[in-house]
């Protein structure tokens, strides 16, 4: 079945030289392949009607959706919000006895996607709202996306609105809410207006918190990957993270999922491995990008029991959300 979810959701993974892959991968073999039982699996999505996904929601060892929301979506103007979407899924989630996890989408992977109110985009207060992302390809700069401009206090505080609405209409309803990815792209050339690697990452830490203050019975997951400024626990940035996160009672995640990928072993995987069993909720994505890596053993792309038992005993996962475009979603004819 197609994805109809439109968000261009990419996973920022540095594919290694098979070599190194080699070697990372049979230092850590994976015995016993099977998905245990304690993993739920949840599929996830973009806005789409959950009726197109209706079929895979209905098997019994799916749990939920994950939805992703854009800030745009669920506020129109200053404190005018419409949650609409969001009960029209829980409806249709809870009809089916299924759990509804939602991930607040604050960045976009594709120039046209500039999903935040308007209002933010426009008034100076702001800054523009949104940041633009790059990457260096050789001598050229790529266009990788945007990034809401969180470190600026305007919008921080317009953001914890919105959080402190979903909460007092959600709370308790839904299973979770998720924050996206901590790895983004920012160039010393084309450094966004009082942008700091420090002012983003306590910006992050402060969204958190406040989600897990507001959100009182739901699960509260931040997604944490790579940090700017921060390869290989530089800064310390992932090792303070994952120690505020278990103070706080914060759920980790992550957008991606690939067995003993090197430059994800560097970065959040030993830290989630180093935390497993010490934090509230591990939530994991299995997303599209992560079905083209292949197990080096097999020269195939790596199964669903190898993705869950990577995921589960190794990073400590007790959700994972599943890309409906992998192939044993597929109907069996």
């Amino acid at each position: 079945m197609k994805n109809t979810a439109n968000f261009n959701i990419v996973a920022r993974l540095a594919h290694p030289p098979w070599r190194l892959f080699w070697v990372c991968f049979f230092s850590f073999p994976l015995p016993g392949l099977a998905v245990a039982p304690a993993v739920k699996n949840y599929l996830y999505t973009g806005p789409v009607r959950l009726k197109n996904l209706a079929a895979l929601i209905q098997r019994s060892e799916i749990q939920g959706v994950q939805v992703l929301y854009s800030w745009k979506m669920l506020e129109t103007a200053p404190g005018a919000y419409d949650f609409s979407p969001i009960e029209r899924d829980l409806r249709f989630l809870r009809r089916r006895h299924k759990k509804l996890f939602v991930q607040l989408q604050d960045r976009f992977f594709s120039r046209q996607a500039r999903r935040l109110p308007a209002y933010l985009l426009r008034r100076p207060r702001y800054g523009g709202g949104l940041a633009p992302e790059f990457a260096r390809h050789g001598r050229r700069l790529v266009f990788r996306g945007w990034v809401a401009a969180q470190w600026n206090p305007a919008v921080r505080r317009r953001f914890q609105r919105l959080l402190a609405a979903l909460a007092r209409r959600f709370d308790g309803r839904v299973a979770g809410i998720n924050l996206p990815e901590s790895s983004i792209e920012i160039l010393a050339q084309r450094t966004p207006a009082g942008f700091s690697c420090g002012r983003y990452f306590r910006a992050t830490e402060e969204n958190i918190a406040f989600a897990r203050r507001v959100f009182r019975r739901s699960a509260v997951v931040q997604y944490v990957n790579f940090w700017p400024c921060g390869w290989s626990n530089h800064h310390r940035y992932m090792s303070r993270f994952f120690a505020f996160a278990r103070r706080r009672g914060i759920g980790l995640g992550g957008p991606d999922v690939v067995p003993y990928l090197r430059g994800q072993m560097r970065n959040s995987y030993r830290f989630f491995h180093r935390y497993r069993g010490r934090l509230p909720l591990v939530a994991m994505a299995v997303q599209e990008p992560d079905l083209k890596y292949l197990n080096p053993k097999t020269r195939r792309p790596f199964t669903q029991s190898e993705f869950a038992h990577f995921a589960q005993n190794y990073l400590g996962a007790r959700i994972i959300f599943w890309t409906t475009q992998a192939p044993w979603w597929r109907p069996q004819h």
